[in-house]
Parts: C-alpha cells; sequence; structure tokens
C-alpha cells in the first residue's frame, strides 16, 4: 500500500477513495487532484454508479468549483502504490483526426448513457447517494470505518482511521494560516464583485449606470452607442435588458417592446403544447433521454441548477430548440449555453445571491417569462455558430485550427512546446469552442465575458477566437513549466480560474481585442 504522509482526515478520505475505486496510476493521481478541489462530491456520491472510464469521464464529473487546499499539497503528500497498474501512454493515444478525437472521448457523446435507464423519471438532487463509494464495480474490502470529520468521509481500515489528533490540529491550523481570497457570489448584488474584495459602488459606476439607464429610456436605443458602452461591462441592475436588445430579441423602438415580449413568450409556450408530449416519441426519445442526462451535469455544484423546477425549464427549452433546428439537434455542450441566460434574466427578481435562490417562490408568470426569455436569446446565440453543432461539428475544427495557427504566430514557444509533448490543440480546445470557455471560468466571469460578446458585432463566432488565444498566453509560464504531456493536458483542462473576477476578465478582453486588431486584418500575420 502507499503511504499517506501527515494527511488531514479529509485528505486521507481523498486518498483512500481513490484507491477504493480501483482506478489506474494515472486515474488516481487525477482523482486527488480534483477530489482535494471539490469536497462537495464526498456527500454528492460521485462519480456515480462505479468510476470513471477515462480521463475525459472525470474532468466532465469534477468541475466547476475549487476548495481552499493547495493543489501542491496532496500532489506532494501523497505516493501511490508502486505495484498499481500503469495506464496506458496517453501520447500514444493522441487525435490525428477529428473523428479520432470524438472516438476516444465517446463517453461525452454516447447517447446510450447507461447512468439513467430510468430517463423519464424525475430528478431529484436526494437521490445522490450519500457516500463517495458506489457498491457496484468495487471489490470486496476489510471492514470500514468513518473518520467523524464535518465531511463524510470512508476510510479503507480502522489502522487508518486512527489519525493523530495533534496531527490534524496542526494541519487545519496551517491551512487556516493560508491567506483567503474573499468569496465571490454568482451574481454580485450592485455591480460584479472582482476578485479584489466586496463590490462598492464608486462615481464611476454611478455615471456609467446613469448612462445605460438614459440611452435605454429614449424612444428608440441607439445600439451603437449601447454596444460601446456594454464592451467593458454592463452593470448588473440593467443587464438584462441590455441582453435583449442586443442579442436582437427586443426591438429598439420602445413602445414596441411589451408588444414584442408578449408575442414571442406565446409563440415559445405555444411551441410546448404543440411539440412538447412528442418527447416520448420514438423519433425524438434519443433526443429528450440526452437532454435529460445532461441537466443535472449542467453546473452541478450550484444550488440553483439543481433544483427540480429550474431542470425542468432547462428540459423544455433544449428540446424544443433541438426539434425546431433538425439541421444539429441537441449537442452535448448546448446545455452549458442556457445557463448565463437563465441567470440574468432570473436576477431581475431577486435581490439576494441567485444560486441559492428558489425559483419555485417566484410567481408562475415571471417564472414563464424567464424561461421565454432565455430561449429566444440563446437561440439568437446559436443561429450565430450552428455550424459548430452540425454533423462533424465543422465550425469548432475550423476555430481549433485557426486557434492554433494564430498562437504559432504570437507565442511560438508554446506552440513549439505543444509539439515537443505530441499535444494537440483538438485535445483541450475543442471544449473551449464546444462550451465557449464556460466549462474554464467562474459562471460569474462568463457572464461579464457575454457583455462583451454581445457589445461585439461577431463576438461568439469571431471574436472568441482571440479570447482563447489570450486566455491560453495568460497561462504561459504555467504551459512551460510543465515536463510531459500528461501534466501539460492536466493543466490545459483545468485552469486554475476559480478566483477571477472582472479584473482578470477584463484585462484577458483587453489582450483578445489587441490580438484582434493586430491580426484580424493582416493576412500576412494570420490566415482566416
Amino acid at each position: 500500500m502507499g503511504k499517506t504522509k501527515d494527511l488531514s482526515a479529509f485528505e486521507q478520505g481523498v486518498v483512500v477513495g481513490a484507491r477504493r475505486t480501483g482506478l489506474c496510476q494515472e486515474l488516481q493521481r487525477c482523482w486527488v487532484f480534483h477530489a482535494q478541489q471539490f469536497p462537495v462530491f464526498i456527500n454528492n456520491g460521485l462519480p456515480p454508479k462505479g468510476h470513471p472510464a477515462n480521463l475525459t469521464q472525470l474532468w466532465e464529473a469534477l468541475e466547476s468549483t475549487w476548495a481552499s487546499i493547495p493543489v501542491e499539497r496532496l500532489q506532494h503528500l501523497v505516493e501511490f502504490p508502486k505495484d498499481t497498474p500503469k495506464a496506458n501512454n496517453l501520447k500514444s493515444k493522441k487525435a490525428s483526426s477529428f473523428h479520432e478525437f470524438a472516438r476516444s472521448t465517446n463517453d461525452a457523446w454516447d447517447i446510450d448513457d447507461e447512468e439513467d435507464e430510468d430517463f423519464l423519471a424525475p430528478i431529484h438532487p436526494s437521490s445522490l447517494p450519500p457516500t463517495l463509494l458506489s457498491t457496484q464495480q468495487v471489490p470486496p474490502l476489510p471492514p470500514q470505518q468513518p473518520i467523524n470529520t464535518t465531511i463524510e468521509v470512508v476510510v479503507k481500515s480502522s489502522s487508518e482511521a486512527q489519525l493523530n489528533t495533534n496531527t490534524v490540529r496542526s494541519t487545519l491550523q496551517k491551512q487556516q494560516s493560508l491567506p483567503v481570497r474573499p468569496i465571490i457570489p454568482l451574481v454580485a448584488r450592485i455591480s460584479d464583485q472582482n476578485s479584489s474584495g466586496a463590490p462598492i459602488m464608486t462615481v464611476r459606476d454611478k455615471s456609467r449606470l446613469d448612462k445605460f439607464k438614459y440611452l435605454l429610456s429614449c424612444p428608440n436605443t441607439d445600439l451603437e452607442e449601447l454596444r460601446k458602452h456594454s464592451w467593458s461591462g454592463i452593470p448588473r441592475e440593467v443587464r438584462p435588458i441590455t441582453w435583449r436588445l442586443l442579442s436582437g430579441y427586443l426591438p429598439v423602438n420602445m413602445e414596441r417592446r411589451d408588444l414584442v415580449l408578449k408575442r414571442k413568450r406565446d409563440e415559445y409556450f405555444g411551441f410546448i403544447e404543440q411539440y412538447y408530449h412528442s418527447r416520448t416519441d420514438e423519433t425524438y426519445k434519443d433526443t429528450y433521454r440526452q437532454i435529460h442526462i445532461d441537466i443535472p451535469r449542467t453546473n452541478p455544484l450550484i444550488p440553483l441548477f439543481q433544483q427540480p423546477a429550474v431542470q425542468e425549464v432547462f428540459e423544455r427549452i433544449l428540446f424544443i430548440w433541438a426539434i425546431r433546428h433538425p439541421a444539429s439537434g441537441y449537442v452535448q455542450g448546448i446545455n452549458d449555453l442556457v445557463t448565463p441566460f437563465f441567470v440574468v434574466f432570473l436576477s431581475e427578481f431577486v435581490e439576494e445571491d441567485v444560486e441559492n435562490f428558489d425559483v419555485a417562490s417566484l410567481p408562475l408568470e415571471t417564472q414563464r417569462n424567464i424561461e421565454a426569455d432565455s430561449f429566444w436569446c440563446m437561440t439568437k446565440l446559436l443561429d450565430g455558430i450552428q455550424d459548430n453543432y452540425t454533423f462533424a461539428q465543422p465550425g469548432i475544427q475550423n476555430k481549433v485550427k485557426a486557434l492554433e495557427e494564430l498562437v504559432s504566430r504570437i507565442d511560438e514557444d508554446i506552440h513549439n512546446y505543444f509539439k515537443r509533448y505530441e499535444v494537440e490543440y483538438l485535445q483541450f480546445a475543442f471544449r473551449w469552442m464546444n462550451n465557449l470557455l464556460m466549462r474554464e471560468l467562474p459562471l460569474r466571469c462568463t457572464i461579464r465575458l457575454w457583455d462583451t460578446y454581445q457589445a461585439e458585432q461577431e463576438g461568439f463566432s469571431h471574436f472568441h477566437l482571440y479570447v482563447c488565444a489570450a486566455f491560453l498566453i495568460e497561462w504561459r509560464k504555467e504551459i512551460l513549466s510543465m515536463v510531459d504531456f500528461q501534466g501539460l493536458l492536466m493543466l490545459l483542462q483545468n485552469l486554475p480560474t476559480i478566483h477571477w473576477g472582472n479584473e482578470e476578465v477584463g484585462l484577458l478582453l483587453a489582450e483578445a481585442y489587441r490580438l484582434k486588431y493586430m491580426f484580424a486584418d493582416a493576412p500576412n500575420h494570420y490566415k482566416r
């Protein structure tokens, strides 16, 4: 057995949990790397039914938030058994084509996902297993003894449970002595909080808010002026109506807005009455089943998205969109694109933090309006990037190739480093394009990023490329410090952005704008 040196009770449970799943050494290290960042999954019973089949499934299952335990701690403290079978060399499985890459990650696309056979049953978060380990596919082990801590963990034997009290206390004191950055809420109350502290309404913020209110109160809103002011971020108070206008959902003429809203909302619920009952038909049942499986995976650690009422809203939105767009249908990743719109339109009616708000407490008419507006704005977004989701996803292939060419020109060192360790851009940038960086950034950062995307004429389809390039270069030092293929891929799939806020996103966007200005219209530098 491997050694666990000076571990806290929680860390002991993580290590033992990794061993008990029967994972290979590569996945054990990945498991610990994630588990120390996501302690909530201990109580949620992840992974569901058995253990992850590969790295991709593990990354998909364990994301969205970080804990305060430093990443380096478990990596340096844990030694795994030397006799553990080694995983296949990942470098030998590099994707030489898009289709090979898709096959190597079929767990992310396979509609026959075995974890939800009874897919028509309602979703209840309380149905998740209470402990880390499933009883299925786990070999018999010696008697278990839980450690009495605030986090429910299971250890492998009673000897491992007898941790020295002084050691635990010492470890706890060390963790408490670390500098703690302020917690950034999902949506701040006045303006989106940045990483430096609590949000404060400055004179500049007040002036910007007044300017937005003036533009929005004009009989005919000047969209160009609205875009110019929105590029550097939209105040929370006016973000819902500004997003509706910038997406093209609302008309600029104020007198027509109420009429258009009523007509579009009625049209959406007409689709529900006309089509939603067909979700169990032979033609659409596979589509609905995949949607039903994916919804609980959408921001799984944010309570808002685990509410049955919210999950039902997402199911209706995605199913109606899928059957109205048969060229692409539903593709995994589209479920993420609903969340920013839903949160922004919900924030119009919520004073407290949105992430913990009970949506069912809102009047039914308000819930219906939020759902319809989220559907139409998501539809407007997808209209501009639908080739990302048609057969073989040619839009994503082209964008990943364009990113590779762009990076080769702006930072040759990183490009050559990837070539040296046989890292394909498709192996990490596919998700960046498919999910518009939503899996790489906290939701609050995505909302701020989308302020700018909607202010740009082709924000989601074109400017996003330069944001991805700037995002990659942001981690230049960390990338060049990696010494093998697995280390590079682990870093690129798990970039530490949990403490990002307005400041970091603003700098990222500024660098992306610089790259766009330099390369977008310079064919000798970069070929579009």
